[in-house]
């Protein structure tokens, strides 16, 4: 294969894949991680407590699935999965941009997302029966990593359209 800059889009595509389950990863591992020690704490104190802590838990790792996703959709839709990996620069630098807002919401909506968890299962360890109250405050952090997927998805389908 000779080298061009054509030869770079492919590079520019699966960075973005890349980093979109990377980064969405890291913040839902260590959002997972933050929730487990005052889970931990909590369960230490009342085992009864461990399905309701362990849920408020497992909250911010959905962005680590979420750029999951968008990695596989993108690695499908430049070929690397099957098909011809044929792209362009421009396209791969577009590639590139449709995986951002997944990766860098991914990772922050998970940290905020755990301490939103963190603070919640405090409110378990003291009020177990506002189990549903403490739920809606992680949840809320949730919207957004579903904002960022959705963008994602949208721009990595229309970028796969264009004809460049």
């Amino acid at each position: 294969m000779k080298f061009d800059m054509d030869s770079l889009g492919i590079v520019f595509a699966i960075l973005g894949a890349v980093l979109a389950a990377l980064l969405a990863g890291m913040g839902s591992a260590k959002g997972v991680g933050m929730g487990g020690q005052a889970a931990a704490g909590v369960v230490t104190e009342d085992p009864g407590k461990f399905g309701k802590v362990l849920i408020l838990q497992l909250l911010p790792g959905t962005q680590g699935i979420y750029g999951l996703l968008i990695a596989f959709v993108t690695l499908s839709q430049i070929g690397v999965l099957g098909g011809s990996s044929d792209i362009s620069f421009g396209k791969g630098l577009m590639y590139l941009a449709a995986c951002l807002p997944m990766a860098i919401v991914g990772y922050s909506s998970a940290i905020a997302q755990a301490k939103a968890s963190v603070s919640s299962i405090g409110i378990v360890a003291k009020r177990p029966e506002q189990f549903g109250k403490a739920m809606i405050f992680p949840a809320m952090v949730e919207t957004y990593a579903i904002l960022a997927l959705l963008i994602s998805i949208l721009s990595i389908f229309g970028v796969a359209g264009l004809n460049i």
